[in-house]
């Protein structure tokens, strides 16, 4: 591993860290208007784009050369740094869906989808990458 790109992703991995912890206290709560759902919304989306981010700085490291968000997870996926390749293209389709439109009826199957599929898939990643 490069010295100075194994430095990025553990400093990469220090604001995922303190992201994660964030959306750890409120992924699993019921959210009662609509200005808390928009608020783990976005919390999901700085998550997700530091992840995505982290997962590309540890695959240079390793010494892959990804560029994209969705060639980032397939090749993480393929390196067996992720186990559910599906969930996080899922994931990327929906934190890009919330970037540009807002809808009350997605909104609240985002809340639901990010409380039960995607934030234990950002749990898995913390869980694998804290070790390394």
């Amino acid at each position: 591993m490069d010295a100075l790109k194994d430095i990025r992703w553990r400093q990469r991995f220090e604001n995922y860290q303190k992201s994660y912890h964030l959306i750890e206290k409120y992924a699993q709560h019921h959210l009662e208007n609509e200005l808390e759902r928009a608020g783990l919304i976005q919390l999901f989306e700085v998550t997700f784009e530091l992840a995505w981010k982290v997962l590309k700085d540890y695959l240079e490291a390793e010494g892959y050369n990804v560029k994209s968000p969705r060639e980032t997870i397939k090749t993480a996926f393929q390196a067996g740094i992720i186990e559910e390749g599906h969930i996080w293209i899922d994931a990327l389709s929906s934190r890009n869906l919330t970037t540009h439109t807002y809808d009350e009826a997605t909104a609240e199957k985002l809340v639901q989808d990010i409380g039960e599929i995607y934030f234990p898939e950002l749990r898995k990643l913390y869980e694998k990458l804290s070790k390394e």
